[in-house]
């Protein structure tokens, strides 16, 4: 692969011109006050697809020759590149076969079959289906668009970049998603070739950091595969391309942890009302928790760069958000085996205006006296700070709380 330039990311946004949607870059002024920031939000979670794929997928796909197009496309992905695949090949009219991890969440298996696309379900993550695809395309002379690690692919990407110098001309710091590094590594050239002064800052998932150990390293590093809410972003092994422009272009590499994460998915879509998967959000997951030094004051862009999310996951994260933030809260008290108490309990979580989900007890817990029982209670509050003046009234009166 030839050395990626500034002028193949300008030639690329010439030809994916009129059919990628020029997203918006919305300042928001919450989420402004809220982290001490001028912070604006690249919302390429309105693309078509979802997600910011579709440019280098296009990119790759208009470059092809027609004996290449006639034949088909294939490639692996965990979702969003599918879609972005799968798009640019209709649009084209081409076939398009595409390998998906088992574990790929529904809702991006249907958003690509939808598209047209062929779906082949193989392996418990990336590295497993793109080995099956490279596979497939041997056997059947089929065009492999790789989801990251093309020249194409990383210059469509780098689109994103050209429009965020025009969409905040004076912006100072830029925080991109890191998987396989297609992303942030076309974004960051298009961005330090024109602004060296910008700070670029990529975050990864805790669980999968390949791209903070292949730099470490000096060369890429294969990770043992894990699962991660940001399943756009559990990439293994990184680009033998990506890895040098990312060496080169980004500043910083953090990693955010999985609740971090599920907070982040609520808080977007709470303050912003904007839905952002695992990977879109790790961005604000990383601001929001103060991996990001020296922001204050300082115009930030967040790249949120998909929002397919499964609705089953969504339902599970925004759980575990509200129990990060306190808002949800189990609450285990120990009480006389006597009529009346579990009434009392409820009164006293009213009159402190908390609401109650679920409620159970359990006499058989061997912590407990015979004439004891223990009540589970799950309540939404407003927060810490609000459980801990239910949990201080309890104690105050005397009741026994179980951690």
């Amino acid at each position: 692969m030839k050395n990626l330039t500034l002028t193949d990311i300008n030639i690329a946004r010439d030809r994916i011109r009129g059919s990628v949607y020029l997203s918006p870059c919305a300042y928001s002024e919450i989420l402004s006050n809220l982290l001490g920031c001028e912070l604006y939000l690249k919302l390429e979670n309105l693309q078509i697809t979802g997600s910011f794929k579709e440019r280098g997928a296009l990119n790759k796909i208009l470059q092809l020759s027609d004996a290449q197009k006639k034949n088909g496309v294939i490639t692996a992905s965990a979702g969003n590149h599918a879609q972005g695949v799968a798009h640019a090949a209709r649009q084209n009219q081409i076939p398009a076969t595409i390998v998906m991890p088992e574990t790929t969440p529904l809702a991006k298996i249907r958003g690509t079959q939808e598209l047209g696309a062929s779906i082949v379900l193989y392996g418990s993550n990336y590295d497993e289906s793109y080995a099956r695809a490279v596979e497939l395309q041997q056997e059947k002379g089929l065009s492999f668009v790789h989801a990251f690690d093309d020249s194409a692919i990383i210059a469509g990407q780098g689109t994103i970049g050209l429009e965020l110098l025009e969409q905040v001309p004076d912006m100072e710091i830029v925080v991109i998603p890191v998987g396989g590094g297609g992303l942030i590594a076309g974004v960051a050239l298009a961005i330090k070739e024109n602004r060296p002064d910008v700070r670029v800052v990529g975050v990864e998932a805790e669980r999968m950091p390949a791209m903070q150990a292949s730099i470490t390293a000096g060369k890429v590093e294969i990770l043992r595969a894990a699962n991660t809410i940001a399943d756009g972003l559990s990439v293994a092994r990184v680009g033998e391309h990506t890895l040098p422009l990312v060496r080169q272009y980004v500043s910083e590499i953090v990693t955010v942890a999985e609740e971090e994460i599920a907070y982040a998915i609520m808080a977007l879509l709470e303050h912003e009302k904007t839905l952002a998967e695992g990977a879109g959000a790790v961005g604000f997951a990383a601001l929001s928790n103060h991996h990001i030094k020296d922001i204050k004051d300082k115009k930030v862009v967040l790249v949120i760069s998909g929002g397919n999310i499964d609705m089953s996951t969504l339902s599970l994260i925004l759980k575990r958000g509200m129990e990060s933030d306190g808002r949800l809260a189990w609450l285990k008290i120990v009480v006389p085996d006597k009529p009346g108490n579990i009434a009392a309990l409820a009164t006293i979580i009213a009159e402190h205006h908390a609401n109650i989900l679920e409620i159970s007890q359990n006499r058989s817990v061997s912590e407990v006296e015979l004439n004891e029982t223990e009540v589970d209670l799950l309540l939404e509050t407003k927060g810490r700070e609000h459980i801990n003046v239910i949990k201080k009234y309890f104690l105050d009166q005397g009741y026994c709380i179980k951690d």
